[in-house]
């Protein structure tokens, strides 16, 4: 989390949101092996409880139940140059929005585990055009094959970090200019979030 309050964020709504329109984090735990990191889609229950499921031959999978983990989230992400700026004299710097998540994780049961299964496929085949893909479409092999090399984890989140770095420094003619050369630049997600997020 940037240590700067500015850029900080209380509330869930938007940090609910942020999850379910990247739908793709990261977890990190220190194993006895050292740390280690997996990256996964992960769900919200928007009540505090984020689901993912990782492959059973996964070096973190046999250590997360009752560890304390960190998940994150990064949205999305932009270099943000000085001539934008009404004085150039200055450094550049970046523009970014992420989400660290921490809390106690279990295994889910096979029941929640298909459950799961089901939400993630219903929620990213909902995001895409074209005629959708059912679960029925996979054979009873092929689904039980799945099932046998994952484990589904869900994680109570304790603390949540967001850092929303969206140049709230700057005036709001500059974070309009730095908007508009981010949308340019191919970032227009970014852009939008400055709009969203006043300064």
């Amino acid at each position: 989390m940037h240590p700067n309050p500015a850029f900080r964020s209380e509330d869930p709504a938007l940090f609910e949101k942020l999850i379910s329109t990247i739908g793709f984090g990261t977890v990190f735990l220190t194993t006895p092996s050292g740390p280690r990191a997996a990256h996964m889609p992960v769900l919200s229950d928007g009540n505090g409880d984020v689901r993912f499921h990782l492959a059973r031959s996964n070096a973190l999978t046999p250590h997360l139940n009752g560890a304390q983990a960190l998940i994150t989230v990064n949205g999305p992400d932009g270099y943000v140059s000085p001539r934008w700026y009404d004085n150039r004299d200055t450094v550049p710097t970046w523009d970014y929005v992420a989400l660290e998540m921490e809390g106690r994780v279990r295994t889910l049961c096979d029941e929640e585990l298909e459950t799961l299964l089901h939400d993630v496929i219903h929620t990213f085949e909902n995001r895409i055009a074209g005629e959708r893909w059912l679960t029925t479409e996979s054979s009873e092999r092929v689904w039980s094959g799945l099932f046998q090399g994952i484990t589904g984890f869900s994680m109570q989140v304790d603390h949540w970090r967001p850092t929303f770095k969206l140049s709230q420094k700057k005036s709001t003619s500059e974070r309009a200019r730095i908007a508009a050369a981010h949308e340019a630049a191919g970032k227009p997600e970014l852009a939008r979030m400055m709009q969203d997020i006043a300064s």
